[in-house]
Protein backbone atom coordinates (compact mmCIF):
# COMPACT_ATOMS: atom_id res chain seq x y z
CA UNK A 1 0.00 0.00 0.00
CA UNK A 2 1.28 3.43 -0.91
CA UNK A 3 0.56 6.08 1.73
CA UNK A 4 0.43 9.39 1.68
CA UNK A 5 1.65 11.82 4.38
CA UNK A 6 1.27 15.66 4.38
CA UNK A 7 3.46 18.15 6.63
CA UNK A 8 2.09 21.78 6.54
CA UNK A 9 3.80 22.81 9.57
CA UNK A 10 7.40 22.41 11.29
CA UNK A 11 6.03 19.91 14.29
CA UNK A 12 4.54 17.14 11.83
CA UNK A 13 7.72 15.85 10.76
CA UNK A 14 8.12 14.99 14.49
CA UNK A 15 4.83 13.85 15.46
CA UNK A 16 4.18 12.03 12.35
CA UNK A 17 7.51 10.19 11.95
CA UNK A 18 6.97 7.47 14.52
CA UNK A 19 3.74 6.27 12.33
CA UNK A 20 5.43 6.90 8.63
CA UNK A 21 8.80 4.38 10.51
CA UNK A 22 5.59 1.44 11.56
CA UNK A 23 4.08 1.84 7.70
CA UNK A 24 7.26 1.47 6.00
CA UNK A 25 8.81 -1.17 8.61
CA UNK A 26 5.34 -3.05 7.24
CA UNK A 27 6.46 -3.25 4.03
CA UNK A 28 4.15 0.27 2.64
CA UNK A 29 5.00 3.01 0.37
CA UNK A 30 5.46 6.19 2.34
CA UNK A 31 5.15 9.58 0.20
CA UNK A 32 5.69 12.59 2.04
CA UNK A 33 4.72 16.04 0.60
CA UNK A 34 5.59 18.96 2.89
CA UNK A 35 4.40 22.86 2.64
CA UNK A 36 7.46 25.37 2.84
CA UNK A 37 6.89 27.18 5.99
CA UNK A 38 8.82 27.94 8.78
CA UNK A 39 11.38 25.04 9.37
CA UNK A 40 9.17 22.25 8.15
CA UNK A 41 11.55 21.63 5.23
CA UNK A 42 14.40 21.70 7.46
CA UNK A 43 13.25 19.50 10.47
CA UNK A 44 12.03 16.95 7.39
CA UNK A 45 16.01 17.14 6.50
CA UNK A 46 17.22 16.97 9.82
CA UNK A 47 14.97 13.65 10.49
CA UNK A 48 16.43 12.25 7.24
CA UNK A 49 12.99 12.02 5.69
CA UNK A 50 12.80 12.28 1.82
CA UNK A 51 9.64 14.44 0.88
CA UNK A 52 8.61 16.39 -2.27
CA UNK A 53 8.48 19.85 -1.53
CA UNK A 54 4.84 21.62 -2.98
CA UNK A 55 3.74 25.23 -2.38
CA UNK A 56 4.54 27.39 0.65
CA UNK A 57 2.32 28.91 3.38
CA UNK A 58 0.73 31.89 1.97
CA UNK A 59 0.99 34.43 5.35
CA UNK A 60 -1.81 35.43 7.19
CA UNK A 61 -4.46 37.11 4.97
CA UNK A 62 -7.87 34.96 4.23
CA UNK A 63 -8.16 35.79 0.82
CA UNK A 64 -4.83 34.61 0.04
CA UNK A 65 -4.83 31.58 2.10
CA UNK A 66 -7.94 30.08 0.32
CA UNK A 67 -6.09 31.20 -3.09
CA UNK A 68 -2.73 29.18 -1.51
CA UNK A 69 -4.97 26.28 -0.57
CA UNK A 70 -6.77 25.94 -3.94
CA UNK A 71 -3.20 26.21 -5.65
CA UNK A 72 -1.35 23.68 -3.35
CA UNK A 73 -4.47 21.47 -3.82
CA UNK A 74 -4.45 21.22 -7.28
CA UNK A 75 -0.37 20.84 -7.82
CA UNK A 76 -1.07 17.96 -4.84
CA UNK A 77 -4.34 16.59 -7.15
CA UNK A 78 -2.18 15.92 -9.89
CA UNK A 79 0.69 14.45 -8.61
CA UNK A 80 -1.76 12.18 -6.13
CA UNK A 81 -3.57 10.80 -9.30
CA UNK A 82 -0.33 9.57 -10.62
CA UNK A 83 0.03 7.45 -7.38
CA UNK A 84 -2.82 6.16 -6.04
CA UNK A 85 -2.08 5.83 -2.71
CA UNK A 86 -4.61 3.15 -0.32
CA UNK A 87 -4.18 5.84 2.58
CA UNK A 88 -3.45 9.26 3.15
CA UNK A 89 -2.29 10.63 6.55
CA UNK A 90 -1.91 14.34 8.18
CA UNK A 91 -1.86 16.61 11.48
CA UNK A 92 -4.49 19.15 10.87
CA UNK A 93 -3.32 19.31 6.40
CA UNK A 94 -6.37 21.16 4.76
CA UNK A 95 -4.88 20.48 1.31
CA UNK A 96 -4.63 16.55 2.31
CA UNK A 97 -8.46 17.11 3.04
CA UNK A 98 -9.40 18.34 -0.05
CA UNK A 99 -7.76 16.09 -2.21
CA UNK A 100 -8.39 13.09 -0.31
CA UNK A 101 -11.98 13.54 -0.59
CA UNK A 102 -12.06 14.37 -4.28
CA UNK A 103 -10.08 10.74 -5.08
CA UNK A 104 -11.62 8.94 -2.46
CA UNK A 105 -8.80 8.06 -0.37
CA UNK A 106 -9.45 7.05 3.11
CA UNK A 107 -7.75 9.93 5.23
CA UNK A 108 -6.81 9.83 8.44
CA UNK A 109 -6.36 13.25 10.39
CA UNK A 110 -4.25 13.86 14.11
CA UNK A 111 -5.59 17.33 15.59
CA UNK A 112 -4.77 18.71 19.61
CA UNK A 113 -6.21 21.92 19.13
CA UNK A 114 -10.07 22.31 18.58
CA UNK A 115 -10.50 25.95 18.21
CA UNK A 116 -8.81 26.52 14.78
CA UNK A 117 -12.17 26.92 13.18
CA UNK A 118 -13.02 26.56 8.86
CA UNK A 119 -9.35 24.29 8.75
CA UNK A 120 -10.31 21.82 11.31
CA UNK A 121 -13.87 21.71 9.63
CA UNK A 122 -12.76 20.67 6.46
CA UNK A 123 -9.89 17.94 7.86
CA UNK A 124 -12.21 16.34 10.12
CA UNK A 125 -15.66 15.92 8.26
CA UNK A 126 -13.58 14.51 5.19
CA UNK A 127 -11.37 12.52 7.74
CA UNK A 128 -12.22 8.61 8.11
CA UNK A 129 -10.44 8.44 11.29
CA UNK A 130 -9.72 11.38 13.93
CA UNK A 131 -6.74 10.45 16.22
CA UNK A 132 -7.33 13.11 19.30
CA UNK A 133 -6.35 13.78 23.06
CA UNK A 134 -9.00 12.37 25.60
CA UNK A 135 -8.30 15.52 27.32
CA UNK A 136 -10.38 17.37 24.38
CA UNK A 137 -14.36 17.19 25.66
CA UNK A 138 -16.21 15.17 23.05
CA UNK A 139 -18.34 18.23 22.33
CA UNK A 140 -16.05 20.04 21.20
CA UNK A 141 -14.61 18.08 18.72
CA UNK A 142 -18.33 17.02 17.24
CA UNK A 143 -19.22 20.62 16.52
CA UNK A 144 -16.33 20.74 13.99
CA UNK A 145 -16.92 17.15 12.73
CA UNK A 146 -14.74 14.71 14.29
CA UNK A 147 -17.97 12.61 15.63
CA UNK A 148 -17.78 9.44 17.94
CA UNK A 149 -17.49 7.04 15.36
CA UNK A 150 -14.30 8.31 13.65
CA UNK A 151 -12.60 9.56 16.60
CA UNK A 152 -9.80 7.52 18.30
CA UNK A 153 -9.26 9.11 21.40
CA UNK A 154 -5.60 8.75 23.27
CA UNK A 155 -4.43 9.33 26.30
CA UNK A 156 -1.50 11.50 27.38
CA UNK A 157 0.08 14.57 24.92
CA UNK A 158 1.26 13.55 21.12
CA UNK A 159 4.38 14.59 22.49
CA UNK A 160 4.98 11.61 24.56
CA UNK A 161 4.47 8.97 21.92
CA UNK A 162 6.72 10.84 19.76
CA UNK A 163 9.14 11.44 22.41
CA UNK A 164 8.69 7.81 23.43
CA UNK A 165 12.32 6.73 22.07
CA UNK A 166 13.78 10.61 22.88
CA UNK A 167 17.29 10.74 24.43
CA UNK A 168 18.62 14.31 24.86
CA UNK A 169 21.84 15.04 22.85
CA UNK A 170 23.82 18.08 24.55
CA UNK A 171 25.63 18.66 21.35
CA UNK A 172 22.98 21.56 20.39
CA UNK A 173 24.51 23.03 22.93
CA UNK A 174 28.04 23.65 21.51
CA UNK A 175 26.17 23.92 17.78
CA UNK A 176 24.67 27.17 19.27
CA UNK A 177 27.76 28.34 21.46
CA UNK A 178 26.04 28.42 24.39
CA UNK A 179 27.36 28.11 28.10
CA UNK A 180 26.27 25.54 30.05
CA UNK A 181 26.34 27.42 33.27
CA UNK A 182 24.55 30.06 32.43
CA UNK A 183 20.45 29.64 32.34
CA UNK A 184 19.23 28.87 29.29
CA UNK A 185 15.87 30.20 28.15
CA UNK A 186 14.09 29.42 24.95
CA UNK A 187 11.53 31.68 23.46
CA UNK A 188 8.86 30.60 20.74
CA UNK A 189 7.05 34.05 19.23
CA UNK A 190 3.46 33.74 18.67
CA UNK A 191 1.80 31.72 15.51
CA UNK A 192 0.98 35.13 13.95
CA UNK A 193 -0.10 33.73 10.38
CA UNK A 194 -2.62 31.27 11.60
CA UNK A 195 -6.68 31.51 12.01
CA UNK A 196 -6.71 30.83 14.99
CA UNK A 197 -4.13 33.44 16.28
CA UNK A 198 -5.25 36.73 18.32
CA UNK A 199 -3.15 39.82 19.16
CA UNK A 200 -0.14 39.39 21.31
CA UNK A 201 1.39 42.31 23.30
CA UNK A 202 2.81 39.64 25.97
CA UNK A 203 5.46 37.92 23.81
CA UNK A 204 6.87 41.57 23.07
CA UNK A 205 7.22 42.69 26.61
CA UNK A 206 8.64 38.93 27.35
CA UNK A 207 11.12 39.09 25.05
CA UNK A 208 12.22 42.96 25.64
CA UNK A 209 12.37 41.69 29.57
CA UNK A 210 14.57 38.34 28.49
CA UNK A 211 16.72 40.98 26.63
CA UNK A 212 17.04 43.13 29.58
CA UNK A 213 18.46 39.96 31.36
CA UNK A 214 22.08 40.22 30.50
CA UNK A 215 23.27 37.52 32.22
CA UNK A 216 20.19 34.85 30.81
CA UNK A 217 20.90 33.26 27.39
CA UNK A 218 17.34 32.91 25.03
CA UNK A 219 17.34 31.05 22.00
CA UNK A 220 14.23 31.81 19.87
CA UNK A 221 12.73 29.51 17.46
CA UNK A 222 10.77 31.71 15.23
CA UNK A 223 8.19 30.59 13.15
CA UNK A 224 8.68 32.76 10.13
CA UNK A 225 12.25 34.78 8.71
CA UNK A 226 10.10 37.67 9.34
CA UNK A 227 10.04 36.95 13.31
CA UNK A 228 13.93 35.46 13.08
CA UNK A 229 14.52 39.13 11.31
CA UNK A 230 12.88 41.22 14.09
CA UNK A 231 14.82 39.48 16.99
CA UNK A 232 18.10 39.69 15.31
CA UNK A 233 17.08 43.75 14.95
CA UNK A 234 17.35 44.14 18.34
CA UNK A 235 21.01 43.55 18.81
CA UNK A 236 21.02 42.27 21.72
CA UNK A 237 24.02 39.82 23.01
CA UNK A 238 21.95 37.31 24.67
CA UNK A 239 19.44 36.37 22.22
CA UNK A 240 19.88 33.60 19.80
CA UNK A 241 18.21 32.95 16.30
CA UNK A 242 19.65 29.56 14.87
CA UNK A 243 20.31 30.19 11.53
CA UNK A 244 19.07 26.47 10.51
CA UNK A 245 16.58 23.72 11.92
CA UNK A 246 18.15 22.00 14.99
CA UNK A 247 17.74 19.98 17.24
CA UNK A 248 14.66 21.84 19.61
CA UNK A 249 13.72 18.75 21.55
CA UNK A 250 17.35 18.43 23.08
CA UNK A 251 17.34 22.04 23.42
CA UNK A 252 14.14 21.96 25.43
CA UNK A 253 14.95 18.50 27.68
CA UNK A 254 18.26 20.80 28.49
CA UNK A 255 16.93 24.29 28.88
CA UNK A 256 16.03 26.11 32.58
CA UNK A 257 12.70 27.49 31.40
CA UNK A 258 10.52 27.57 28.18
CA UNK A 259 8.44 30.69 27.06
CA UNK A 260 6.19 29.77 24.62
CA UNK A 261 3.13 31.42 22.61
CA UNK A 262 1.54 27.88 21.32
CA UNK A 263 1.30 24.15 21.26
CA UNK A 264 3.83 21.99 20.35
CA UNK A 265 6.79 23.75 22.12
CA UNK A 266 4.69 24.13 25.11
CA UNK A 267 4.03 20.17 26.09
CA UNK A 268 7.18 19.04 24.50
CA UNK A 269 8.49 21.46 27.78
CA UNK A 270 5.55 19.25 30.06
CA UNK A 271 6.79 15.96 28.28
CA UNK A 272 10.39 16.71 28.79
CA UNK A 273 10.00 18.14 32.61
CA UNK A 274 11.10 21.44 31.57
CA UNK A 275 9.11 24.25 33.65
CA UNK A 276 6.98 26.48 30.90
CA UNK A 277 5.23 29.33 31.15
CA UNK A 278 2.19 29.86 27.83
CA UNK A 279 1.86 33.37 26.48
CA UNK A 280 -0.84 31.96 23.87
CA UNK A 281 -3.16 34.65 23.02
CA UNK A 282 -6.10 32.61 21.26
CA UNK A 283 -8.81 30.52 23.20
CA UNK A 284 -7.00 27.97 24.92
CA UNK A 285 -7.49 24.41 24.28
CA UNK A 286 -8.94 21.43 25.83
CA UNK A 287 -5.30 19.87 26.46
CA UNK A 288 -3.67 22.94 27.04
CA UNK A 289 -6.72 23.38 30.33
CA UNK A 290 -6.18 20.23 31.57
CA UNK A 291 -2.00 20.97 32.00
CA UNK A 292 -2.39 24.60 33.53
CA UNK A 293 -5.30 23.12 35.86
CA UNK A 294 -2.40 20.18 36.73
CA UNK A 295 0.03 23.05 37.61
CA UNK A 296 2.34 21.40 34.93
CA UNK A 297 2.34 24.62 32.70
CA UNK A 298 1.81 28.48 33.91
CA UNK A 299 0.23 30.82 32.38
CA UNK A 300 2.43 34.03 32.02
CA UNK A 301 0.80 37.18 33.46
CA UNK A 302 3.69 39.13 33.90
CA UNK A 303 7.34 38.78 32.69
CA UNK A 304 8.78 39.80 35.75
CA UNK A 305 7.46 36.51 37.30
CA UNK A 306 9.46 34.09 35.21
CA UNK A 307 12.15 31.94 37.36
CA UNK A 308 15.45 32.74 35.41
CA UNK A 309 17.30 30.50 37.18
CA UNK A 310 19.37 26.87 36.41
CA UNK A 311 16.24 23.95 36.87
CA UNK A 312 16.69 21.02 39.20
CA UNK A 313 14.94 18.91 37.41
CA UNK A 314 16.09 15.63 35.68
CA UNK A 315 16.78 15.20 31.95
CA UNK A 316 14.73 12.93 29.70
CA UNK A 317 11.11 11.94 28.96
CA UNK A 318 8.53 12.22 32.04
CA UNK A 319 5.92 9.39 30.99
CA UNK A 320 6.82 7.81 27.54
CA UNK A 321 3.92 6.07 25.35
CA UNK A 322 3.78 3.53 22.66
CA UNK A 323 2.99 5.20 19.09
CA UNK A 324 1.21 1.73 18.33
CA UNK A 325 -1.68 2.90 19.91
CA UNK A 326 -1.92 5.68 16.99
CA UNK A 327 -0.68 3.56 14.30
CA UNK A 328 -3.56 0.76 14.50
CA UNK A 329 -6.03 3.73 15.14
CA UNK A 330 -4.97 5.13 11.79
CA UNK A 331 -4.91 1.55 10.42
CA UNK A 332 -8.35 1.59 11.13
CA UNK A 333 -9.14 4.10 8.49
CA UNK A 334 -7.87 1.14 6.00
CA UNK A 335 -9.79 -1.52 7.55
CA UNK A 336 -13.31 0.39 7.15
CA UNK A 337 -12.75 0.16 3.78
CA UNK A 338 -12.22 -3.50 3.34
Amino acid sequence: MLVWVDCTAAAHPLVLRPLIERFEARGDEVLVTAREYGQTLGVLDRLSIPYESVGRHAGASSLKKGTALAGRSATLARLVWKRRPGLALAHGSVDLAVVSSLFRIPSVQMQDYEFAGWQRQIAFRAARRVLAPDSIPLERLRRIGAKERKLVRYPGLKEEYYLADFKPDAAVLDELGLDREKVLVVLRPPPETSEYHARNDLYGEAIRHLAAAGEVQVVVIPRTERQGAEVRAMAAANLIVPERAIDTQSLIAHADLVVSAGGTMNREAVALGTPVFTTFAGRMGGVDEALIAEGRMRVLGDPAELPLRKRETPLGVLNRRDPELLFQGALGAVADVK
